[in-house]
């Protein structure tokens, strides 16, 4: 498995997460209610992630991390950072940065459609 293959794996086993192709053939975007958490290059090398962060974490990661966390690239740069997976940055933390993603995106849907999707219902499905 290639490593862009095993972060998608990670993320498409969160609850919800739905794919999607907004823009163009190449940039995959996984969503939770319909907002994104996590977009990508299909063609990028290395790969790399735009991800959701909580902005006083961000700015914690870039300065850590300078060369491979990034502020995000065609995003608000407060709220979404990019990563460039090259092997540098731990897998666990790739990981825990996309369930965090994950989770402030939830956190910030409707109370009815978190309701639904806790319920295994995504927002529009009959019941």
């Amino acid at each position: 498995m290639t490593l862009l293959q095993d972060v998608l794996d990670h993320a498409r086993r969160l609850p919800g997460v739905r794919e999607d192709f907004p823009f163009d053939f190449e940039t995959l975007t996984l969503k939770v209610g319909g907002k994104i958490f996590l977009l990508t290059s299909l063609r990028a090398d290395p790969v790399r992630l735009n991800l959701k962060c909580d902005p006083e974490r961000a700015l914690e990661l870039r300065a850590r991390y300078p060369d491979h966390v990034l502020p995000g690239y065609h995003m608000n740069k407060r709220h979404w950072n990019t990563l460039v997976l090259d092997g540098t940055l731990p897998r666990a933390l790739v990981e825990e940065l996309i369930d965090h993603s994950y989770a402030r995106v939830l956190a910030g849907l409707p109370r009815r459609v978190r309701a639904a999707l806790a319920r295994g219902v995504e927002e529009g499905e009959a019941e």
